[in-house]
């Protein structure tokens, strides 16, 4: 095994208090991080001031969202504060047993679109193969919240077999997304099966595995799990970061041997009310994951699963965001950002009008500046 010798000041610091125990190769090894998770009450009151309202969403939380937090995640984590966005997304409140209008446990009826057990097939030439129902933090505001980390939904190998069989046998099917739960927690024995199955398939064309990891675990990201991952390109990496704070050393080195490796990364954000929901916030991440060779790609409206409204914003709130980029930063900072049709139906697209309207043979435009400017554009 590779030992990472990357650490950062805070996580240090945040070891040596916590962790006194744990030597450097310890704290650098992804299985260790594993083991030592936050998982309950008693573990999570050793490091965090809990407020009463945590306090009573731990102890009440059964057939819920499990509580899961690295040590190395829990150290970005303000010990004291309750309302810092981060903590919030990974401490459990009672807001989550609160269920407004339109929220289901499967917002996006990945359910109704599931042919076998594991693989979701709603766009036409690409399908999501749910691999894996742990992963090694759990946010709270999760779309499927509803099967990860509860025990009722356990791929194997049986249903792995069933999903890639209907793979085979459906040619109109190019593009494959790995997710979960979280693929790179698997052992690399079973995420290289898995690949070079998929890879053997004709008509695949690229393979993406959807991941938290090197934002919550950047250990996991080894010489020898990239060796074996770049046997498998074109390979894409799905990345999902919510926040400038996550953006520490550790992170930038595991997307640094990322690149390296020829994995194209793509950054995918969730919009959420007091993490990132304002200009400068989003700008930082965004520019931050530029540095580190992440492109922005998507910023998703928080979708309506049971117990969500105090993470959600109106649509409102992300288009703002949207035009206060245009122009300020470069096109490469600025993600698409979409709203996933209730039901199925699929991601939709959000984007400030900058169409004023038509003069004669002219458009009328808004630049970035809120300038009108005549475009020669005759109907």
């Amino acid at each position: 095994m590779q030992v990472r010798v990357v650490i950062g000041e805070q996580a240090d610091a945040f070891r040596r208090e916590f962790y006194p125990e744990a030597g450097l190769s310890e704290w650098n090894d992804w299985r260790w991080q594993l083991r030592n998770r936050i998982r309950d009450q008693e573990g999570a009151e050793r490091i965090f001031s809990l407020s009463d309202d945590e306090r009573a969403a731990i102890q009440a939380r059964v057939n819920q969202l499990p509580l899961g937090i690295t040590p190395y995640y829990a150290s970005l984590l303000d010990r004291a504060d309750p309302g810092q966005g981060l903590r919030r997304t990974k401490i459990p409140s009672l807001a989550e047993f609160e269920h407004g209008p339109d929220e289901v446990p499967d917002p996006l009826g990945e359910d109704a679109h599931s042919p076998v057990p594991g693989l979701v097939h709603t766009y036409p030439d690409k399908v999501l193969f749910l691999v894996s129902d742990f992963c090694a933090t759990y946010c709270r505001y999760c779309t499927r919240a509803r099967m990860v980390g509860a025990g009722e939904f356990l791929p194997d190998r049986e249903m792995w077999e069933k999903a890639i069989a209907y793979i085979e046998a459906h040619p109109e099917v190019r593009d494959v997304l790995l997710s979960g739960g979280d693929p790179l927690i698997l052992s690399e024995e079973r995420l290289e099966w898995l690949l070079a199955r998929l890879s053997k398939i004709p008509h695949v064309e690229i393979l993406r595995i959807g991941t938290k990891v090197p934002a919550v675990l950047p250990q996991r990201i080894t010489s020898s799990l990239l060796d074996m991952l770049r046997k498998y390109h074109p390979l894409f990496f799905s990345i999902h970061f919510i926040h400038p704070d996550e953006l520490t050393p550790e992170v930038g080195h595991a997307c640094a041997m990322i690149a390296d490796a020829g994995i194209p990364m793509g950054g995918q954000s969730v919009l959420l009310k007091g993490v990132n929901d304002d200009a400068e916030t989003m700008l930082r991440l965004n520019t931050g994951l530029l540095r580190l060779r992440v492109r922005p790609y998507y910023l998703h409206q928080c979708d309506p699963i049971s117990g969500s409204a105090h993470f959600r914003t109106k649509t409102s709130v992300g288009v703002d965001i949207l035009r206060s980029l245009h122009g300020r930063t470069t096109g490469y900072a600025v993600p698409h950002y979409m709203v996933d049709a209730p039901g199925g139906g699929g991601k939709v697209p959000l984007s400030p009008d900058y169409v004023e309207g038509r003069e004669a043979d002219y458009l009328l435009l808004l630049n970035y500046e809120g300038k009108q400017y005549r475009y020669w554009d005759p109907e």
